[in-house]
């Protein structure tokens, strides 16, 4: 039987044990990064038993990869070419292998570790998790005096199997996290492209698309400014043959129409003043692909004719140029005006109208489709919670009532920028009525129109926190200058009116005399 002062010190040596298995764990719940946790593992291990040399091994794929190492060189510990039978064996039968006196032992005098790392001590232990092995930790010391027991392999054995739940539930959480973070990212990269709808309209604009797409007919797509017109046009062009090609748009309400022309068909170097070298238009860049013609109602009666030409023979010339070009490409267009109207009174060309509508497709407003509001502000919501690092998680009932109720004049672009600011100034994890700076007159009256101008003001090309500044402002001038009332009609808190003029140093006269 051993003495008290031996019971004692293996009491404490088994206590010590624990308490640092305790502050392991701490440590690998703050960490991410899984070789960190093998790195720390080893350390905590080291520290305990007092052991020279160690490594941990990972199995991946059902091969051995070195994880973490202390005191063991690259040269001296060869991952690829370990066959050691101490290692083997304590994969194979899943149970702990000590090796007191290394050396002098038959089995194990020959081992490829003892022979490399020149220990004469040798405990090796497997990192368990259930029926899953995690890998295997190894430790060494080459010291006559330092020769491992039977009693320091129990306590390691213990330890080892109680920090092996503590990562393995470590690692899938980085897993998770990681898993997570590439869906957040794909669903981000896919936003400018995906459509989200299950109304009744939205299931007919998809059936449509699923028919139209894999020909290479010409589609016009109509609707009201913000209805996610170039939407369509791309999910056209990604469920069609030529998706490996270019997808190509044209503003044509962007250019003046001498500008349109060389921006569609090129133009050779001297063709007109300014021209100082050849420039290859979108037509040829678009070859093989899908040209997307947004906003084709503004088109100057000169380039109708020309792109008519174009949709009849599959050719074209660059301005100022003699060679006949073929134009391999699919034609989409889309416009907010009435064509059919715009024909009658001569502003577009009868025959290119009917050329371009061979499928016709009406995006509908969004007021017309409100089955769809909410699905569409959260999609949004996750996205602008994730761009702007907003721990927001969703939308309150009274939020989501009001989005129901408002009429959105600027159809999605307008449910989009609400929920953008929304994300940017909102306190709370949810966001709340006032947040989203919708108010109260939902369906119409005078606070209502004044308030769609702010929304309408050019975002283009503007910074969010430039454009936060230009609505508050904006919103101070139509009341007048008064904080209050401002905060009110934009339906945020005058705390955060007051924070906000602060923030973005806004400034009237009238307030500085306030003051004096």
């Amino acid at each position: 039987r051993p003495s008290p002062a031996a019971e004692r010190d293996e009491a404490g040596h088994a206590l010590a044990a624990m308490k640092r298995l305790v502050e392991f764990s701490g440590a690998v719940m703050r960490e991410e990064k899984p070789e960190r946790l093998f790195k720390l593992l080893l350390e905590a291990v080291v520290d305990l038993t007092g052991a020279e040399k160690g490594f941990v091994l990972v199995l991946r794929d059902n091969e051995r990869q070195l994880a973490a190492a202390h005191n063991v060189g690259k040269e001296s510990l060869d991952i690829t070419r370990i066959s050691d039978t101490i290692v083997d064996q304590v994969i194979k039968l899943r149970r702990p292998v000590i090796v007191s006196d290394a050396m002098n032992d038959r089995k194990f005098a020959r081992a490829r570790s003892v022979v490399d790392l020149k220990v004469t001590s040798v405990m090796c232990v497997p990192l368990l998790y259930r029926n899953d092995l995690l890998g295997v930790l190894y430790l060494g010391n080459d010291a006559v005096t330092g020769l491992f027991t039977e009693d320091d392999l129990a306590i390691l054995q213990v330890w080892a199997s109680q920090a092996s739940m503590v990562m393995h539930a470590a690692i899938m959480l980085n897993e998770l996290k990681v898993t997570n973070r590439n869906l957040r990212e794909a669903l981000r990269r896919r936003a400018q492209g995906a459509m989200i709808g299950s109304s009744p309209r939205m299931k007919e604009v998809f059936r449509v698309i699923r028919r139209v797409a894999p020909t290479d007919l010409s589609v016009l797509v109509l609707g009201e400014t913000g209805t996610g017109k170039e939407l369509v046009a791309q999910a056209i062009h990604r469920h069609s043959s030529r998706a490996d090609g270019p997808f190509v748009k044209v503003n044509c309400a962007a250019l003046p129409e001498n500008l349109l022309e060389s921006e569609l068909f090129g133009h050779e170097r001297g063709a007109f003043t300014g021209a100082d070298r050849q420039r290859v238009g979108r037509f040829e860049l678009a070859s093989g692909g899908t040209l997307f013609l947004d906003e084709i109602g503004t088109m100057s009666a000169g380039t109708q004719a020309k792109v008519l030409r174009v949709l009849q023979e599959r050719e074209f010339e660059r301005l100022g140029g003699t060679r006949t070009i073929r134009a391999d490409v699919r034609i989409l267009a889309a416009t907010n005006r009435d064509l059919e109207e715009a024909v009658e009174a001569g502003e577009f060309r009868e025959d290119l109208y009917y050329r371009l509508n061979v499928v016709t497709i009406r995006m509908p407003p969004l007021r017309e489709r409100k089955e769809d509001i909410v699905p569409l502000a959260r999609h949004f919501l996750q996205r602008f919670a994730l761009d702007l690092k907003k721990p927001i998680r969703g939308l309150s009932p009274a939020a989501i009532r009001v989005l129901q109720r408002h009429n959105w004049p600027g159809n999605i672009r307008e449910l989009e920028n609400t929920i953008e600011r929304a994300v940017l100034m909102a306190d709370g994890d949810v966001l709340e009525p006032e947040d989203l700076t919708l108010g109260g007159h939902a369906e119409g009256g005078e606070d209502h129109s004044r308030r769609s101008s702010i929304l309408r003001l050019p975002a283009e090309g503007i910074e969010l926190e430039e454009l936060e500044r230009m609505a508050i402002i904006e919103a101070l001038k139509m009341n007048d200058w008064v904080q209050k009332d401002a905060a009110k009609f934009l339906g945020i808190s005058s705390r955060v009116m007051n924070y906000k003029i602060q923030k973005y140093e806004i400034t009237h006269p009238r307030w500085t005399r306030n003051r004096a």
